[in-house]
C-alpha cells in the first residue's frame, strides 16, 4: 500500500531532513495560533504545539477533500531550554544577539514535540505525540562573533537561535543525543512511533531506485 506523506511545517530544515531520508513530502503549513498556547515546560509545550499544528493540518485537508487516500503525517515544534527559561525563534536581529549572549559557553535541552498521524484508505486515524530532547553546548562566542551570527539573519528564524546545519555548526561544541532532533526532527523517534501505528519507515522511501 502506498501512502502520501505530508509535512505539517513550514521548516525548510525538516523537509530537507525528510528529503535526505528517502521521503518526498507535501508540505502543508498548519494556520494555528502557536501565541494562544501557554505551558510552562518546553516538553509540555512542544507536545501541545505540534499537536494542534498536526491537526489543523489534518482538518485542512479533510476540507480540501486530500484526506481521503492513505497517509502519514508529521508536524513538530522546537523550543530551546537554557538556564530554566524556554526560547523560541527570536526573531530580530536585536533578540538573536541577547539570547547569544546568554547561550555562549552554556549548555541547554533542546526538545521537539512530534505528532505522528496514519490515515488508513477506510479512513480511520492514529496518532501519537511524542517528545525528544537532544543535549547542545555552545561554544564562548565572542561579540564580534555574535554580531556577525545575527547578521545573516539565520539566528531569528529558528528555534532557539541557532543551528547545526548552516551558518551556526561552528558554534556548537557538543551535541548529546539525536543530532536530527536540533535540525527539527528526530527520525528515529518517529520512527518508531509510526511502527507503533503499524507503519515501516522503509515502505515510505520514494524513488529507491534512482539512490542505487
Amino acid at each position: 500500500m502506498t501512502m502520501r506523506v505530508v509535512l505539517g511545517s513550514s521548516s525548510p530544515a525538516r523537509l530537507q531532513t525528510l528529503r535526505q531520508a528517502g521521503l518526498d513530502p507535501e508540505v502543508v503549513v498548519p494556520d494555528v495560533d502557536e501565541q494562544s498556547v501557554h505551558l510552562a515546560g518546553a516538553p509540555e509545550l512542544t507536545a501541545e504545539l505540534a499537536r494542534i499544528k498536526g491537526e489543523a493540518v489534518l482538518q485542512q485537508l479533510r476540507r480540501d477533500g486530500r484526506a481521503d487516500e492513505p497517509l502519514v503525517l508529521f508536524s513538530c515544534d522546537s523550543m530551546l531550554e537554557i538556564e530554566g527559561r524556554v526560547h523560541g525563534k527570536p526573531g530580530t536581529p536585536e533578540a538573536a544577539i541577547v539570547r547569544w549572549y546568554r547561550m555562549r559557553g552554556r549548555q541547554g535541552l533542546l526538545f521537539t514535540g512530534h505528532y505522528v498521524a496514519v490515515v488508513r484508505g477506510d479512513g480511520t486515524v492514529g496518532h501519537q505525540v511524542r517528545v525528544a530532547q537532544t543535549g547542545v553546548t555552545f561554544a564562548d562566542l565572542t561579540d564580534a562573533e555574535i554580531a556577525a551570527y545575527a547578521a545573516t539573519g539565520e539566528p531569528q528564524r529558528v528555534a532557539g537561535g541557532f543551528t547545526i546545519d548552516g551558518f551556526g555548526g561552528p558554534f556548537v561544541t557538543r551535541i548529546s543525543g539525536d543530532p536530527h532532533n536540533v535540525v527539527g526532527i528526530s527520525l528515529p523517534l518517529v520512527r518508531q512511533m509510526l511502527l507503533d501505528l503499524g507503519v515501516a519507515w522503509h515502505t515510505l522511501w520514494h524513488n529507491v531506485s534512482q539512490a542505487n
